[in-house]
């Protein structure tokens, strides 16, 4: 934990928009569905706002990591078994919910021979069958870089395949744990490549800032994620989710975020959403569907 004395919160960081108030009815149908959300496990600013909406981001494979990053409030320890009919769950609460736009994400499992990868398969396929028109966006951890487990996903037919580089360079080992900052990289490229091959999930990461990177290193590694071929990204100021994780650094003000998006923009990203309360998976079916307007612009 960083001994860096906490920063006032300014209001630009909180979420006017929440209902906690509304969001009881959906954590009961999670419950009955013996399910996970990285919204409330990550303790996300924006729960209450999607909640109050009826969405939320599932995750798979229980609510422990193999990891241990120091922004994240994630329990780690030793996992539970797969369960293998959490794939029909999720697509059954989905359903049930009325979405056309479901994101899946993951806790890391380096305790699995595939690290994940198969549930991430079989939810894909579970709610392609279950929900007619249906939209998938993975969010996943690195697989250790292996092509094959990439691979193994993206063959699923996700629309969005996300893997989040989370900061630069310089400050990955401190902040990311046993994650590499050129892995991270590589599994965006591998997914790029597959997709400008034959075509297949749009390419998606996202950033974190305040964790003390500067301006230069931000405007460096979003160069590297442009070049891996990434075509969607998401930057977000990070919020301690408790006093055990890393401490924020600086508090960015929202015209910085807007510099920010302007610049990935120049840099040739399809799409880009750039704000405070910004996370990965925050309104990704707009993100998603504004990025399917430009490309078809661009035809």
């Amino acid at each position: 934990m960083s001994s860096l004395a906490p920063l006032r919160l300014p209001p630009w960081v909180v979420n006017g928009t929440s209902q906690l108030g509304s969001t009881d009815g959906l954590k009961r149908r999670l419950r009955r569905g013996h399910l996970v959300t990285v919204c409330e496990e990550a303790r996300c600013p924006n729960m209450g706002e999607c909640f109050a909406a009826g969405t939320a981001t599932f995750m798979l494979l229980g609510d422990t990591c193999t990891r241990r990053c120091s922004f994240c409030s994630v329990e780690t320890g030793r996992p539970s078994a797969p369960d293998p009919h959490e794939p029909e769950r999720i697509a059954d609460t989905a359903a049930a919910l009325g979405l056309r736009y479901v994101v899946v994400t993951t806790v890391a499992r380096d305790d699995l021979d595939d690290e994940g990868a198969g549930q991430f398969a079989a939810t894909i396929a579970a709610l392609k069958v279950r929900i007619e028109g249906v939209q998938v966006e993975v969010l996943t951890a690195d697989f250790g870089g292996r092509q094959e487990l990439i691979e193994r996903v993206l063959k699923a037919g996700p629309e969005v395949f996300g893997h989040n580089v989370e900061t630069v360079r310089r400050l990955t080992p401190a902040v990311r744990g046993r994650a590499r900052y050129d892995r991270s990289l590589e599994v965006l490229r591998i997914a790029a490549h597959r997709q400008s091959e034959v075509g297949g999930a749009v390419v998606k990461t996202g950033l974190m800032a305040g964790l003390g990177e500067t301006r230069a290193e931000l405007s460096e590694t979003m160069r590297d994620i442009r070049d891996a071929g990434c075509s969607l990204l998401t930057i977000g100021q990070y919020l301690r989710p408790t006093r055990v994780q890393q401490a924020v650094v600086r508090y960015l003000e929202p015209v910085e975020f807007d510099e920010l998006a302007a610049e990935a923009r120049g840099l040739g990203f399809m799409e880009v959403a750039c704000g405070p309360l910004v996370r990965s998976s925050y309104r990704a079916d707009r993100l998603f569907a504004a990025s399917a307007c430009d490309a078809r612009r661009r035809e």
